[in-house]
């Protein structure tokens, strides 16, 4: 963990949060002289940088034996690289006020650097380090290895996690997919040095590689710092990548039995790809029906008018290699039938009839005036730069963005929900002691 002192916590978060200027979020796309592309957007008057960057692969590159490799690494590349052992590197961070972190997605493994402008040249060599430099050392290897497994230790023992596990098992079975992307006790004790290693000669390749910037640097200078950070990253590397799967288990109902008051539940069926045509349709729809917190369908029926739970939702959830639609609700054991009766009843009901000309109209409304809070803060709009790359939306993605959503026609929406909804090809796991519910029970492992 990075030490920073209080006051230039302090200092960094609030400048980091500044909201940019109108001008700010005019995107650029920088060529290195190397041939490593970014996009940028800069903003000279507030004197910071952040980066998000992206490799294509992540989970889906561990072997099935050794499944957690990547979330392991993601937590070892600042604990010592080039020069520098754990604990130097680590201080240098604190004494650059330097922000850095890694993690490892099912699809990508993804990184971020965030920098007073004055420490910039020295943030991004540390990055250059750690990215092509990293010790693996002994000690920080079984201190990094002993909080991944309290951790899934503790998930154990976590209905949430337990359901979460056995759908993405049912859905996908020996994809990918269907194994927990941070492992098992078994997998990750199994985990070396040279299997971390391994990961790294596979995922960290510069065809793979998507890069944001946000802040006060020009297209001049970022240029040669690209090449200078990733340029020693091979080109290219000879990877299998997992194949297209479509979701199992459909109409599927499974218990996980556990002493619990409540009963927690995760629900799911196939979704729609980033790139479907319908998607904007998709997603205005999903947002009435369970993606607007307190004001969507799902939560008036179950949560308003009857008090079966606090919280109930549904999300599109579009994966490299395939696309599922997702939802969860909690609720006591004794109504976990009666929470479960009535979402499939109103995501019935919402396919049969579609959204109401006001309800069109206030998502729409929502969707685009909430879109400029997820460009107030650099960090932000580096991961927006990011996703904008990774879905291949283009450059003008944010220009055009409330456009794709003002087209979308009540005629889209009752197609979509015809193609979207389907309540009784729903894959369901319920972890708890729900009542009167008649599935297969299943291990909580």
């Amino acid at each position: 963990m990075i030490r920073i002192p209080y006051l230039k916590i302090l200092c960094l978060t609030f400048a980091f949060m500044l909201p940019l200027s109108a001008q700010a979020t005019k995107v650029q796309e920088v060529r290195s002289p190397g041939g490593i592309t970014a996009w940028l957007v800069s903003e000279p008057k507030i004197p910071l940088l952040s980066v998000s960057f992206s490799f294509l692969g992540g989970g889906s590159l561990d072997l099935p034996e050794r499944k957690g490799t990547g979330n392991m690494v993601s937590g070892l590349l600042d604990e010592g690289a080039g020069p520098y052992n754990s604990l130097a590197f680590q201080t240098k961070l604190e004494e650059l006020a330097v922000r850095m972190s890694f993690s490892a997605g099912r699809d990508s493994f993804s990184g971020s650097l965030r920098t007073l402008t004055t420490n910039r040249d020295a943030a991004f060599e540390l990055l250059r380090l750690a990215l092509n430099e990293p010790h693996f050392e002994a000690e920080a290897v079984e201190r990094i290895r002993r909080q991944i497994l309290t951790g899934l230790i503790a998930a154990r023992e976590n209905p949430n996690a337990i359901a979460g596990r056995l759908w993405f098992k049912t859905a996908f079975a020996d994809h990918p997919y269907g194994l927990p992307n941070k492992g098992s006790t078994e997998t990750v004790k199994a985990i070396t040095a040279d299997d971390m290693r391994g990961f790294l000669g596979k995922a960290l390749a510069r065809d793979r590689l998507t890069i944001g910037v946000v802040g006060d640097i020009t297209a001049a200078e970022l240029g040669p710092l690209l090449d200078r950070t990733f340029g020693a990253l091979p080109a290219s590397t000879d990877i299998e990548t997992p194949a297209q799967v479509s979701m199992q288990g459909g109409g599927t109902l499974k218990v996980v039995e556990k002493p619990i008051p409540q009963s927690q539940v995760i629900f799911g069926s196939m979704g729609l790809a980033r790139s479907d045509p319908d998607w904007y349709a998709a997603y205005v729809l999903n947002y009435v029906l369970g993606g607007g917190g307190f004001t969507s369908r799902l939560t008036e029926e179950v949560r308003e008018k009857r008090g079966l739970a606090y919280s109930v939702y549904s999300y599109l959830y579009p994966m490299d290699y395939t696309a599922i639609y997702m939802g969860g609700v909690g609720t006591q054991n004794t109504r976990v039938a009666e929470a479960l009766a009535v979402i499939k009843a109103e995501i019935a009901r919402t396919r049969d009839n579609g959204l109401t000309a006001e309800e069109l109209a206030n998502a729409k409304t929502y969707l685009n005036g909430s879109f400029p809070l997820r460009l107030t803060a650099s960090g932000r709009i580096a991961r927006l730069l990011l996703a904008i790359q990774r879905e291949n939306l283009g450059i003008d993605y944010m220009d055009r963005r409330a456009g794709l959503i003002n087209a979308v026609t009540l005629e889209d929406i009752a197609r979509v929900a015809k193609r979207l909804l389907q309540p009784d090809n729903l894959l369901v796991v319920v972890v708890g002691k729900p009542d009167g519910l008649m599935g297969d029970k299943a291990d909580k492992k």
